[in-house]
Parts: structure tokens; sequence; C-alpha cells
């Protein structure tokens, strides 16, 4: 199994689900070419540099194919391996990249993770004493999940940690912004599950799931979580873990 992180995060955003994954699967959890502790990004930065990172790492572990699972970018970045002939399935977590054509409001979105960047890069070195309190807790979460209070002070830290040095988020973010997204869903011929909370604040459901469901995945097996935010295996970590194993089970 292959599980990819979403964009400014890091391999670790896995943490409350890799134990029950790895009790059924020899789990690769990278991290992101140009993301903190994982490779530079090197050359021109779209998806195809961080596509080409995966399948080397998908290459030196052994796996020629694998079932895999994204987050955000992640999904994104897992549907295109589809497409390459990579995946057994994909589940996909709020993948990126399904706005309507059209819908200007993935602009709001590549604004949003820059002004992020820019507060927590200031926010790093107090992460520790920002995340003793309940409410520091809460503001570090707001974004990403409803719930929040048992997800480790430590792993918040290191997210936080993570988004600061995240050297290849601006040019990522331009690239986007260039030459927004694209698919070959016709090339995925292998089973896909797209889960979406109601309560995503950054993808927000339906709106930025709309190109998926009305076009490139509009036969996938949907599952909707009511109250749920961006990163499911973060906010309700049991109940993901189950949806990504019930799908395509042995």
């Amino acid at each position: 199994m292959l599980c990819i992180h979403g964009f400014t995060d890091t391999w670790r955003t896995w943490d409350l689900v890799l134990e029950r994954l790895e009790r059924h699967n020899d789990v690769l959890a990278p991290t992101l070419a140009g993301h903190a502790g994982g490779p530079p990004l090197v050359g021109e930065a779209d998806e195809r540099i961080l596509l080409e990172e995966l399948e080397r790492q998908m290459d030196e572990a052994g796996f020629e194919t694998a079932r895999i699972v994204g987050n955000s970018l992640g999904g994104y970045l897992a549907l295109h391996l589809a497409a390459r002939g990579r995946a057994e399935s994909v589940v996909a977590l709020a993948p990126a990249g399904g706005w309507a054509v059209g819908d200007e409001s993935y602009r709001e979105t590549m604004s949003y993770f820059s002004r992020m960047r820019e507060l927590l890069i200031e926010a790093a070195p107090n992460a520790d004493q920002i995340l003793a309190t309940d409410a520091g807790r809460r503001r570090a979460t707001i974004e990403i999940t409803t719930r929040y209070k048992h997800i480790p002070p430590e792993l918040l830290a290191h997210q936080i940690r993570g988004v600061a040095d995240c050297t290849g988020a601006p040019a990522l973010i331009e690239r986007a912004l260039q030459h927004g997204w694209w698919l070959d869903a016709e090339a995925i011929r292998c089973p896909v599950r797209v889960i979406w909370g109601t309560a995503d604040r950054i993808l927000p459901w339906p709106s930025a799931a709309m190109r998926y469901r009305d076009h490139w995945l509009a036969q996938a097996d949907w599952v909707v979580l009511d109250d749920v935010g961006h990163c499911p295996q973060l906010d309700i970590p049991l109940e993901t873990s189950e949806l990504i194993l019930g799908f395509q089970n042995g």
C-alpha cells in the first residue's frame, strides 16, 4: 500500500491510521518532493516531478503496483498514478483538482495555502507553547478536522513545522495558478473510492468535487462523511482505516 499525504503536509499525517493499515499491508508512506523531510524539488515544479519521484520510490520498494491512498494533493496524485497503471485500487480522501471547469475558487484555495504558510513560519518556533493549551490545539486544527482532542500535540507541532519547512510550496502554488488541474480519467482502470467530509473547509463539499462527481469519477464508489473535515485520517482515524481496508480488501 502506498499512502500519499496532502499539500504542505508530511508522511506523518497517516500516524493515527498507520498501525491498522500495516496489519494487512506492507505500507510505503513517503514525503513528497519539495516538502519537509522529502527529496528536493528539482526542475519545473509540477505534478510530473512529484509523480516521477513517487514512482521511483515505488520501484525502489519493489512495488510494481499498489493499493494507493491519498489525501488532498495526495489523492490527486494517487489518481494520476492509477492513470499510469501503478494502482490496484485508489482511495482518495478529498482529492484536489475537482473544481468544475470555469470555477475560479481554486485560486482562493492557493492563496489560503500561501497565507497559512506565512503565518506558520512565524508560529513554528513557538509550536510547543501554542499546542500546550486546548485553545491552541483547536486553532491548529480548525481548518483540517472537526475533532482534535485525540490528536497528539507532538504530531500537531510536527505538522506546523512541516508547513513552515515546505520549501516547494511557492513554486507548486504558482504552477497550479498558471496551469490548473487535469486528469486522464479514461486511463484509470482500477476501482476507485472517493471519501469526502461535509465539513471540509479547504476543499468544500460538494463544490470542490464537482468535476470528479460529474465527469472524471462519476462511476466511483462515493462515501460522504457528515461533519468530517479535510483530513479524515486525523479526524476519524478508526472509521477512515476501516473505509480504506474495506475497499477491495483481498
